[in-house]
């Protein structure tokens, strides 16, 4: 299994709207998406304000890329969210259990 963890990090003033599609918008949309095993999402707490991220536990690479394409190493987000963030970052572990 592979885990993927996925952090953001707002634009100023952009917090209160990006919280909104990520929960209402993102969550629901990983929960639901095939070959994820689970999804941990982690909303911003007062000492990082801007910072948003997702844990995500994939059943498989194959998964995983059958989401996101090939190129699952780039932190792809939704165009809709483009505008609302500024900084992202994407990392790729072996789930050890």
């Amino acid at each position: 299994m592979i885990m993927r963890i996925f952090q953001v990090i707002t634009r100023h003033g952009k917090e209160e709207e990006f919280s909104k599609f990520f929960h209402e918008t993102a969550i629901p949309l990983m929960k639901g998406t095939k070959g994820i095993v689970q999804v941990l999402p982690g909303a911003p707490r007062a000492d990082s304000p801007r910072e948003f991220s997702f844990v995500m536990i994939w059943d498989s690479l194959e998964s995983l890329k059958a989401f996101v394409g090939d190129d699952y190493k780039s932190p792809h987000i939704d165009p809709s969210e483009a505008e609302l963030v500024e900084f992202r970052t994407i990392k790729h572990y072996d789930l050890v259990e």
